[in-house]
C-alpha cells in the first residue's frame, strides 16, 4: 500500500495523528483485554513482576532496533543533503571557471548553467517531492557538455582552465546522478513491518499488567503508546529525504544562484 500521502499533510498534523493512533490503539486494547487479563492472573497471585521483566526485555530489543534504523535514516538524510550542497557548489565553481572563456563560448556556457540551476530549483525539486525522478535538467546538461566540447583552448592558460572546467562538469554530472538515485530512498517495506509490529507488541505487553488503579494503568499505557508514536513519526518524517516538510530544500542552489549568477543575467 502506498503511504506517501502522509507527506502531503502538515508536519504538526502528521505528528499528532501518529501519536493519537498509537495512543488510541493502546487504550482500546487495554479496555478490551482488561477482564481477560484479570482472569489469567487469578485471584491469589499476581504475575506483574514477570510481565515487567518481559516488557523490559522487549523494550531493550525494540529500542536497539529502532535506534539503529533511526541512525541509518538520519545518516542517509545527512548524506543526501551534503551531496546537494556539493552539487550546488560545483555548479557555482564551473560558472566561475567559464567566466574566463572568450565570447561567445562564455555567454553560451553561463546561459546553460543559469538555465540548469533554475530548472533544478523550479522544476526538479517539486518533482522530487512527489517522488518523480526529474529529467528536464539532463537536456540542459547535455547542451552544456556540447558547448564545452566545442571550445578549443588557444593558450596554455586556457588549456588549464578548460581542464578544470571539464572536471567540474564531470563532477556535476556525477552528483546529479546520485541525487536522482536518492529521490525514492527510504526504509524497505519489511523494515516498516518490523517497526510497526514491534510497536504493537510493546504496547500489547502493557495490557498484561493487573493493576488495582485503572487510571494509573490507563496513563501508563497512554504515555508509552504516545512515546512510541512520537518515535515512529520521527522515523517516518526523516525517511524520505525529499518528501514532506522535514526535507532537503534547494536552498543551496538558491543561495549560489543569487550570489554568483544573478549579476550575470
Amino acid at each position: 500500500m502506498n503511504m506517501y500521502w502522509i507527506y502531503d499533510l502538515p508536519n504538526w498534523l502528521f505528528g499528532v495523528l501518529t501519536i493519537a493512533v498509537t495512543a488510541v490503539v493502546g487504550l482500546v486494547g487495554l479496555y478490551a483485554t482488561r477482564g481477560w487479563v484479570r482472569h489469567i492472573h487469578g485471584d491469589r497471585h499476581s504475575h506483574n513482576e514477570v510481565v515487567g521483566y518481559f516488557l523490559g526485555a522487549v523494550c531493550v530489543f525494540y529500542g536497539i532496533t529502532l535506534g539503529l534504523l533511526a541512525v541509518a535514516t538520519w545518516q542517509t538524510y545527512s548524506d543526501v543533503g551534503t551531496r546537494v550542497g556539493e552539487e550546488a557548489a560545483a555548479v557555482g565553481a564551473l560558472y566561475r571557471d567559464v567566466s574566463s572563456f572568450p565570447d561567445p563560448n562564455r555567454l553560451e556556457l553561463q546561459s546553460n548553467l543559469r538555465q540548469y540551476t533554475r530548472q533544478v530549483i523550479d522544476v526538479a525539486w517539486p518533482q522530487q517531492r512527489r517522488g518523480i525522478v526529474p529529467q528536464d535538467e539532463g537536456v540542459t546538461l547535455s547542451a552544456l557538455q556540447r558547448n564545452l566540447s566545442r571550445f578549443e583552448p588557444a593558450t596554455e592558460g586556457q588549456k588549464a582552465i578548460y581542464a578544470e572546467a571539464y572536471h567540474g562538469f564531470t563532477q556535476i554530472a556525477e552528483l546529479r546522478g546520485r541525487r536522482l538515485q536518492s529521490v525514492n530512498d527510504g526504509l524497505a517495506g519489511p523494515l516498516w513491518i518490523v517497526v510497526l509490529a514491534g510497536a504493537f507488541l510493546t504496547i500489547a505487553l502493557t495490557w498484561f499488567f493487573d493493576m488495582r488503579s485503572q487510571s494509573m494503568h490507563l496513563w501508563m499505557t497512554a504515555l508509552l503508546s504516545a512515546l512510541l508514536g512520537l518515535l515512529i513519526y520521527l522515523l517516518a518524517a526523516l525517511d524520505n529525504p525529499f518528501r514532506g516538510e522535514i526535507s532537503i530544500s534547494p536552498e543551496a542552489f538558491e543561495i549560489m544562484y543569487a550570489r554568483r549568477m544573478q549579476e550575470g543575467k
